[in-house]
């Protein structure tokens, strides 16, 4: 099945897919869009345009696990791009995965217009790949 992940941030939202054998997660677009009516059109067309099957939405819990301000943003964001989309969605831990691509990216020596451009990609592919193990280890 084709899974989609959703890293959604306060200017820049990060788009991921897993292949259909769901083994890898890729980095697909990094959407900058503030009006969260469009920004779950454009996430519905993306969900579309990869034929995903399921969506996966980081949930950004505090580090001691507690949800705040942002997770509540996110679960409501996750339950409209279901109604949106009509596909299954879900949300999935996050924690440190902003941190994680930033060593990531420090170890490419990716920096700058760059960095900033791809950051939420990256986040967005680890938080699937996470998902993607976690499914695994379920089964």
């Amino acid at each position: 099945m084709i899974i989609m992940s959703v890293d959604r941030g306060k200017a820049r939202t990060g788009i991921a897919y897993s292949d259909k054998g769901e083994t890898f997660a890729f980095p697909l677009e990094v959407i900058t869009e503030y009006n969260e009516e469009k920004l779950i059109e454009k996430i519905a067309q993306k969900a579309s345009d990869i034929k995903a099957e399921l969506i996966v939405v980081g949930l950004p819990r505090r580090t001691d696990g507690s949800l705040g301000d942002s997770a509540e943003e996110c679960m409501a964001l996750a339950e409209k791009i279901k109604i949106k989309t009509g596909i299954e969605t879900t949300l999935y831990d996050e924690r440190f995965t902003t941190v994680s691509a930033h060593s990531a990216l420090n170890a490419t020596d990716t920096r700058g217009k760059k960095r900033k451009a791809v950051i939420d990609a990256v986040a967005a592919t680890m938080i699937l790949e996470d998902f993607l193990k976690y499914r695994k280890n379920r089964e």
